[in-house]
C-alpha cells in the first residue's frame, strides 16, 4: 500500500479514536472527505473509522471500570450531570441504550457508564460495533452512494 494511502487509513483511525474519547473531535469531516476524492476504498475507510471508534469507546469502558471510584474526582473524563443521565438511559432502556453510543455529547458518558455498571465485554463491543458502524455506514450511502 503506498504510504499517501496508509497515511489517510491511519489518520482516519486516529481521528476516529479521538472522537469517541472526551476530546471534542469529528471524524465524520474526515471519512467524508477521503470518501468524496474517490482515491480510497470505501470498505477499508468504514473499517479504519469503526475500528478507531470502537477503539475509543473501549477505553472509555476500561476507564469506568476500573476507575469508577473516582467519579466525583475533578479529573474524571465525564461530567457528574452526563453521568447521571448516560446512568438513567442505560437503567431505563438496557444495554440497547448504547445503540445511541455514537451520538455526540451523550455516546462517550453512555460508555463509561457501560463500564461502570460492569456490562461484559462482549455484548459491549457487538453493540457498540453495530452503533459506530452504522453511522459511518450511513455516512458512506449518503456521501457515495455506497450500499456494501
Amino acid at each position: 500500500m503506498p504510504e499517501a494511502l496508509f497515511g489517510a487509513y491511519s489518520a482516519l483511525f486516529v481521528a476516529a479514536f479521538v472522537a469517541a474519547t472526551i476530546v471534542p473531535a469529528q471524524s465524520e469531516l474526515l471519512l467524508a472527505t477521503l470518501l468524496a476524492a474517490g482515491r480510497f476504498e470505501t470498505t477499508a475507510l468504514l473499517a479504519a473509522a469503526t475500528a478507531g471508534n470502537v477503539l475509543g469507546s473501549l477505553i472509555n469502558w476500561l476507564i469506568g471500570r476500573k476507575l469508577a471510584h473516582h467519579a466525583d474526582a475533578r479529573w474524571f473524563p465525564a461530567s457528574e450531570r452526563a453521568m447521571r443521565r448516560a446512568e438513567a438511559w442505560f437503567t431505563r432502556f438496557g444495554p440497547a441504550v448504547l445503540l445511541l453510543s455514537w451520538l455526540p455529547v451523550v455516546g462517550d458518558p453512555l460508555t463509561l457508564i457501560a463500564g461502570v455498571l460492569r456490562m461484559r465485554l462482549i455484548p459491549f463491543l457487538v453493540i457498540v460495533t453495530i452503533a459506530k458502524g452504522g453511522r459511518y455506514i450511513l455516512l458512506a450511502a449518503v456521501v457515495t452512494g455506497w450500499s456494501g
